[in-house]
């Protein structure tokens, strides 16, 4: 069974909401490299106790290269793996990373960046080749679950170039002996692509090791819809709604109109077939703890984004073209989570809570334990009685966010037209200010709420604008590509975040 409270958010805490993608470093791309280690130094001289991030799989650019839409709910992305690491350990030399000369240090460049990861990750698959690894079989071994069946996917997805759904008909619908042909003869590229999982899990360990010496957890994401066009519905195309003729989805997920959208979005992932029948589909259970224990050997905590979909989900029509025309339809509920109770023992889960939230939804979350999540963004376009009003929260078992991933920064917020006059004087009511430093009044807010933890974006912290947003929901151009130059995590940031986090009572005696 679940405990009922969530012990690794009890007391007063707080943290840093920032991807990998978005750390500074010299190659076009934050990576699990120098900039993440020295981003770790910046939390503890900040006061800081997590790291919160995106999804970390393989993205692909047919999405924005969204954290969102990738290819597996298990791998890793090889767009962080560090280049100079792969020095340091042997696997290259510094000539081969001129070619990364020249990216720039406030934006990530997807399409160049992938063609110089690829030639260093190509590069150093050649120097395994030759001399192999002691450590490569264990990881093999131990990660075949998922590994096998990914490393195929992608020597066929780039053997194919195309969708898997249009591969060979024996392919898709993995006869034995066709799928043990093709890995013969892609045997080698199969190799390449857990070769590159290797030196992506390698790289992680040692970071993740850091961070627990440091006194660092970490928060990682779990989107709760994968791609279609995944390893995991390829490989597992009877946990989802599909036609079993064509393969195509028959229903897809999203969200009715709301906040962010007034046609609603159209996520376009499939949809779980929760039941086989009229009982639970064992095989989705099982791939599902699989992913929770996966997680759990990564991080110490886990963000389910669309935690409402465990209880009703949004289910669009296939064919339609907008989210408008779905249905609500009722989750695996509670048992779901009794059901994973040993895989997810040990980990932490925040409920992203967020959008159409009825009463069955918090009644899940609660019963849980799960800690939901307030957004301060969300507080100021109605009246007193707005539940995301520090003053209205319900509970301390809740996670305080000035914004997300999918919120414009705070800056940008405030200045921008979509926020009524009377909203921003709502808000400078509230910070008893002018709003001329509105991000740290906003800081202020969640550091001296009553929710548990506080997790504050670095755009915030920075005061960036609407230039730095990492995403708008419902578009797919100019997403995921902000980055911090290295120089904005200074020491007079550091300092005056520890302080302000002391203040508030954030900072622990043995801290």
């Amino acid at each position: 069974m679940i405990a009922k409270k969530n012990i690794s958010f009890n007391g007063r805490s707080s943290g840093i909401l920032l991807h990998i993608s978005s750390l500074p470093g010299p190659y076009g791309i934050g990576d699990l490299g120098q900039g993440a280690f020295d981003f770790i130094d910046f939390l503890v001289a900040a006061g800081q106790r997590y790291w919160q991030f995106l999804p970390l799989g393989p993205v692909s650019d047919a999405f924005g290269c969204s954290p969102y839409m990738g290819v597996s709910a298990m791998a890793g992305n090889p767009l962080f793996v560090s280049p100079v690491s792969l020095v340091d350990d042997g696997f290259l030399t510094w000539d081969v990373l001129h070619a990364g000369d020249g990216f720039s240090e406030y934006r990530a460049d997807f399409a160049n960046v992938i063609k110089f990861k690829s030639l260093v990750l190509e590069k150093a698959f050649v120097h395994f080749n030759e001399r192999g690894h002691e450590d490569f079989p264990k990881f093999c071994d131990n990660e075949s679950y998922w590994l096998d069946d990914y490393a195929l996917f992608m020597a066929i997805r780039e053997h194919q170039n195309k969708s898997w759904d249009q591969w060979p008909k024996d392919i898709v619908a993995r006869k034995p002996e066709m799928l043990k042909a093709v890995s013969e003869s892609l045997s080698q590229r199969v190799l390449y692509y857990k070769f590159e999982q290797f030196i992506f899990f390698r790289q992680w360990r040692r970071l993740a090791a850091y961070a627990s010496k440091c006194g660092v957890q970490l928060i990682g994401d779990l989107p709760i819809y994968v791609s279609y066009d995944s390893v995991d519905v390829w490989a597992n195309q009877s946990c989802f709604h599909l036609d079993r003729k064509t393969s195509q989805p028959t229903y897809v997920a999203g969200v009715p109109p709301d906040y962010f959208s007034e046609t609603g979005q159209r996520w376009g992932n499939p949809l779980y077939l929760w039941k086989d029948g009229r009982r639970k589909n064992d095989t989705l259970y099982r791939w599902w703890r699989q992913r929770f224990k996966h997680l759990a050997q990564m991080v110490d905590a886990i963000r389910i984004d669309h935690f409402r979909g465990f209880e009703s989900y949004w289910q669009i029509p296939a064919k339609e073209l907008t989210a408008v025309k779905g249905r609500w339809v009722k989750g695996p509920g509670r048992q779901f989570f009794v059901d994973m109770g040993r895989d997810i023992k040990g980990i932490s889960i925040i409920a992203e809570d967020l959008g159409i939230i009825t009463a069955d939804v918090r009644k899940l979350r609660d019963d849980l334990g799960f800690p939901g999540m307030k957004i301060l963004q969300f507080a100021f376009d109605s009246d007193e009685n707005n539940l995301y009003l520090p003053h209205n929260f319900e509970t301390t078992n809740c996670i305080v966010y000035t914004g997300t991933h999918d919120n414009d920064t705070t800056v940008g917020w405030y200045l921008g037209a979509n926020i009524g006059a009377a909203s921003k004087e709502r808000v400078r009511k509230y910070a008893n200010s002018d709003g001329a430093t509105i991000h740290r009044d906003f800081i202020r807010f969640a550091l001296s709420s009553t929710a548990s933890t506080a997790i504050l974006p670095l755009q915030d912290i920075l005061g960036f604008g609407s230039d730095c947003r990492m995403n708008t929901p419902g578009t797919t151009e100019n997403n995921w590509q902000w980055r911090c130059a290295s120089r904005f995590l200074n020491t007079e940031i550091g300092n005056w975040l520890r302080e302000e986090t002391r203040f508030y009572g954030r900072i622990s005696g043995k801290d």
